[in-house]
């Protein structure tokens, strides 16, 4: 399962009630912020998800509206915050601009006191662990260097408890050792191999979280059967050459790659000031009933939807 807090959803300027774009994506002990718009700091302490294991930053791209608040949170966390190391994963063009902001108004000169260390993007995968990865697929925007990033949870066979009470196998580490896909020898003599208590293979939790992004028809394979798309809807269809302009989608091109794709539920942000929540809402229902728009310290726990 997979946990994802808005901490700014608003399109290019902040509002009233809506952060600049960022996103903190939970899953157990570890924790990724994806894009670290100006005043991100505020909203996490706001929404109080805290900055304790907060040492990993994805940034989807290098314009200033998804970069800033670094600035803030470093100062911050270098200052107040005991960690081992910070990782910033980017692409290159994005990079450059956040050494310079780090490097020539953070530290200016001085020894930053953890190590800090960039990652440069590339597509595959960029983080793994025991039971999940996350991935990383070039997305088209304005320049090079943008992303979107898939979390997965790796798949798994299930533990049957009825047929282990029907094979009287005592609990404890006996079920341990088959879910972990090894045979035991019970003290009766009997050999129970995995298979004789454990399902068909089910795959695991799918998150995938896109940016800033003007153009869908090559990313459908990518979101394909996604728990959950979450996806920026700047522009409404009746300004839809504006949003090809500037490298954004309508409402209603993101509902179609979410239906073309077959995910589950779809959550629109990057919600800009100029139309009403409602029309946004009714032009991508109209494609992709399971539409949502988030809001700042919205709160969705992600799980891996049981009707495949």
């Amino acid at each position: 399962m997979f946990e994802i807090t808005f901490l700014g959803t608003s399109a290019s300027a902040p509002s009233i009630r809506r952060g600049l774009p960022s996103q903190l994506i939970k899953h157990d002990e570890y924790r990724f912020l994806v894009d670290c718009g100006e005043g991100t700091q505020r909203q996490i302490l706001k929404s109080g998800v805290g900055f304790k294991r907060l040492n990993r930053i994805f940034i989807t791209h290098g314009h200033l509206d998804h970069i800033l608040g670094l600035g803030g949170l470093l100062s911050t966390i270098l200052r107040w915050e005991t960690m081992e190391e910070m990782e910033i994963f980017a692409g290159d063009s994005a990079l450059e601009r956040i050494q310079e902001l780090i490097y020539g108004v953070v530290l200016r000169g001085t020894q930053s006191p953890i190590p800090i260390n960039f990652r440069l993007i590339e597509p595959g995968v960029i983080f793994s662990a025991e039971d999940f990865k996350v991935t990383a697929f070039p997305v088209s925007h304005r320049g090079s260097g943008c992303f979107g990033f898939v979390f997965d949870e790796m798949g798994k066979r299930p533990f049957l408890p009825e047929k282990a009470e029907a094979l009287e196998i005592p609990i404890g580490p006996w079920r341990k050792d088959l879910v972990m896909g090894k045979a035991i020898t019970l003290p009766d003599g009997r050999v129970i191999e995995p298979e004789m208590v454990l399902g068909d293979h089910r795959r695991g939790t799918r998150l995938v979280y896109i940016g800033d992004v003007g153009r869908t028809e090559d990313l459908v394979e990518t979101c394909r059967d996604a728990d959950l798309l979450v996806i920026e809807a700047t522009y409404l269809e009746t300004e839809k050459d504006m949003a090809k302009k500037f490298g954004h989608l309508t409402a209603l091109s993101a509902a179609q790659l979410a239906a073309a794709a077959g995910v589950k539920q779809l959550v629109l942000t990057h919600i800009s000031r100029r139309y009403r929540e409602k029309d946004i809402l009714q032009e991508a229902q109209s494609v992709f009933e399971q539409t949502s728009i988030a809001h700042d310290f919205d709160v969705l726990q992600v799980k891996r939807a049981e009707a495949e």
